[in-house]
């Protein structure tokens, strides 16, 4: 059994730390390990089952950034804690650091203000580190000195972001050595109406078509397929580049209620899974040549399979895919692609090992969609600024297939009677309170970063109107109403290459 403690600095920060028990430590390698969090008066205790050295990765104030997650350097556990503002501190400026250099050595113009903001950072933060208890009065305490260190670092951290996805991008349109990705949309049936058209034709150019089997087959044996059909008639009309699925959803609730009794059967339980998947695929080949197979099988949560078997029945969903319809591309949809849930200690896999092993079986798995989101508790992601999504993607990249990336932010902070139950809003974890507004500006940033990753193939946005059930709250370009948001305009630009 391992501790980590770090001292908060003023004691009342904490209240401004809602996210405490959401922390976790993490590994050099990526790994996350099963942390319990204790707070004691103004001390923060990380409980793990080892030893080792890591790093805490914890929700953090700054000003006007809202409550990314920042993370320390690789720390050894010692009896004297750490000061948690320092620490995080020193971890970002490593993280800048690193990754100016990297694509500094690749050839990317660093600008000068990354430059500038950079050494206030690292002054801050020196300033704060050799600060002693003699210090004169009138000197800044150390942790707003660390904090000053944290924002400034923070900023640069966007400067370097903006200027690596202008740079990339300018470059893809000039060489034309990537082909320019997908930009796409999980559309419902506000789309077979002529305002739900205009919007989507005007901002997207590929069309993601959910196949709810609990819908589709709600009673053993009887299909409607009609919805579906219906929406694939339009893309095929319209010339629209078609992405069909998920066929098999692994959350809770995610499989219909008659395949309840063959839970325990776990023998029989693929038979019936396999036998929908074959019918899907039969019924939309060669028109549909992208497939969604399964989704969140890394988080699993239907009939409480074991993580074990979910892996098993993705496996052996992907293989009878690719018997049926050899020429097309399958994809697995994979929720929360950092790996947070591991820190409860009930996941042996992270995220990326369930998909390599996958990959290693040669299934024939030929890419993975990550779900990306922001301002959402308390199983979706943490927020994050564009630097470690960055990050994550070049890390997701190792795997060498295509990624695709369903993205989605909050227009409101209201409840959302037609959004998954799991899923609520968390407010100013972001730049801003959410609102339309918020939410286009989150979409302006992250999609460009996107783009211009070489490994992605395809942005989505995950779904198109709020007037239909959906997973995310208020995460359509349409709301209730059937107002297209402000959201709109970055998308369309995206599409005509207006990246001004």
């Amino acid at each position: 059994m391992g501790m980590m403690r770090f001292i908060v600095q003023p004691p009342e920060l904490l209240q401004r730390l809602p996210g405490l028990q959401q922390a976790y430590l993490s590994g050099m390698d990526g790994r996350i390990f099963p942390t319990r969090v204790q707070v004691e008066g103004n001390m923060l205790s990380c409980i793990r089952p080892m030893s080792e050295s890591c790093r805490l990765n914890i929700a953090y104030p700054v000003p006007g950034k809202g409550r990314p997650v920042l993370c320390t350097t690789s720390l050894r556990e010692r009896d004297e804690p750490y000061d948690l503002t320092l620490e995080l501190a020193r971890g970002k400026l490593s993280e800048i650091r690193e990754s100016c250099a990297i694509w500094e050595l690749a050839g990317m113009m660093i600008p000068d203000a990354f430059r500038k903001l950079q050494r206030e950072a690292f002054a801050s933060f020196s300033a704060a580190a050799t600060a002693s208890a003699s210090a004169s009065p009138d000197s800044p305490p150390p942790h707003e000195l660390a904090a000053a260190a944290i924002e400034a670092a923070c900023t640069a951290a966007g400067l370097l972001m903006d200027a690596y996805t202008i740079q990339r991008l300018a470059n893809i349109r000039r060489t034309r050595h990537q082909s320019a990705g997908l930009l796409g949309c999980v559309v419902d049936e506000s789309l077979l109406a002529e305002a739900g058209q205009q919007v989507f034709r005007q901002a997207f150019n590929t069309m993601s078509v959910p196949l709810d089997w609990k819908s589709i087959e709600a009673q053993e044996g009887q299909y409607h397929w009609e919805t579906v059909d219906r929406l694939i008639e339009y893309g095929v009309e319209h010339r629209v580049l078609l992405r069909g699925g998920p066929l098999i959803d692994l959350s809770t609730g995610g499989l219909p209620a008659w395949l309840a009794p063959w839970a325990k059967d776990f023998l029989n339980l693929p038979s019936f899974v396999c036998d929908f998947i074959e019918t899907a695929i039969c019924r939309y080949q060669g028109i549909v040549r992208l497939w969604e197979v399964s989704a969140y099988g890394n988080t699993g949560g239907a009939f409480e399979l074991s993580e074990d078997q979910c892996l098993a029945l993705v496996a052996r969903t992907l293989e009878t895919a690719k018997r049926i319809n050899g020429d097309a591309q399958f994809f697995v949809r994979i929720d929360c692609p950092w790996g947070e849930y591991q820190r409860t200690g009930q996941f042996r896999l992270s995220p990326f090992q369930f998909v390599d092993a996958l990959v290693r079986s040669n299934l024939g798995l030929d890419g993975v969609t990550l779900d990306l989101n922001a301002g959402y508790g308390p199983q979706a992601c943490r927020p994050r600024d564009m630097l470690s999504i960055s990050k994550l993607i070049d890390f997701w990249s190792q795997l060498q297939i295509q990624i695709h990336v369903n993205v989605a932010c909050p227009s409101s902070s209201t409840s959302d009677p037609l959004a998954h139950p799991g899923y609520s809003v968390e407010d100013q974890v972001w730049h801003e309170r959410w609102s339309p507004q918020t939410q286009a500006d989150w979409m302006e940033f992250i999609a460009p970063v996107l783009l211009a990753k070489p490994a992605v193939t395809g942005v989505f946005l995950s779904n198109l109107s709020d007037q239909f059930p959906h997973r995310y709250p208020h995460a359509g370009m349409i709301d209730a109403d059937g107002h297209c948001k402000p959201m709109f305009d970055p998308w369309r630009r995206l599409l005509h290459q207006d990246l001004s």
